[in-house]
C-alpha cells in the first residue's frame, strides 16, 4: 500500500466491544499487507460524542471514515454501545470486510 491510513477506534470505556474491536482491527492489520497506524480515541461526554460524530462504541474509522456502509449520513450521537447490522446478523463489531474495504480504499 502507497498511503499509510490512520485506523481509529472511539470507545468509552463501560463498552464490553470495544476491546474485540482493537482486536480484530490488529488482527486483520496482521494477515494483510496494509500499512496503517490504529489510534485509539476515548469519549467521555456527550457533547465530545456530538462533536466527534460518535455513534456509538466501538466506532471504527479509516482515515476519517465510518466503516459502516450508510453510516456517515447518520446523526444520533450517543454515549451507548453501537450494534452492528450484518449479514450474520447483530453484533458488537462491525463486519471485517467492511474495515478491509476502508482500507483499500485508501490503496486505490
Amino acid at each position: 500500500m502507497s498511503d499509510r491510513a490512520e485506523i481509529e477506534i472511539l470507545f468509552f470505556d463501560d463498552c464490553p466491544n470495544y476491546r474485540d474491536a482493537i482486536d480484530l482491527v490488529r488482527l486483520l492489520l496482521a494477515e494483510s499487507h496494509f500499512d496503517a497506524d490504529l489510534k485509539l480515541t476515548l469519549v467521555e461526554e456527550p457533547e465530545r460524542a456530538r462533536e466527534l460524530r460518535f455513534l456509538g462504541s466501538p466506532t471504527i474509522r479509516v482515515n476519517g471514515r465510518d466503516v459502516e456502509p450508510g453510516a456517515d449520513e447518520r446523526e444520533d450521537y450517543v454515549l451507548a454501545c453501537r450494534v452492528y447490522q450484518t449479514e450474520h446478523g447483530p453484533g458488537g463489531v462491525p463486519d471485517p470486510r467492511w474495515i478491509v474495504w476502508g482500507l483499500e480504499a485508501v490503496a486505490a
